[in-house]
C-alpha cells in the first residue's frame, strides 16, 4: 500500500485538502449539530441506519460512522446540504 492509500483508507484522520468542506470539522461536531437540528428520529428516516434507529447515542453513532465509510459519507453529505439552509430562516 502506497502512503497516499493509507491517507484515503483511514477515516479518523482529518481532511487535508484546502477545499474540503468539512477540512477541520470534526465526526463529533457534526453528528452533534444534526442531531439537535433533526433529533435522532428524523435523523433515522433520512439516513436509516441502525446507530441512529435502535437506542441512539453518540457514543454509538461515532463508533459506528468511525468503522463504515459508507454510512459516514452518507452522514457527512447531509450535514453539507443542512449546513447551507441553517440560519436561511430566522
Amino acid at each position: 500500500m502506497t502512503h497516499s492509500q493509507s491517507d484515503t483508507n483511514n477515516t479518523n484522520e482529518p481532511r487535508n485538502h484546502p477545499k474540503d468542506p468539512l477540512h477541520g470539522i470534526p465526526l463529533k461536531e457534526i453528528v452533534t449539530q444534526l442531531e439537535a437540528s433533526y433529533g435522532w428520529e428524523k435523523l433515522a428516516e433520512l439516513i436509516p441506519i441502525n446507530c441512529f434507529k435502535n437506542n441512539p447515542t453518540l457514543k454509538s453513532s461515532l463508533t459506528f460512522l468511525r468503522k463504515t465509510p459508507w454510512a459516514r459519507t452518507k452522514v457527512e453529505t447531509l450535514y453539507l446540504k443542512s449546513k447551507q439552509n441553517w440560519g436561511k430562516y430566522k
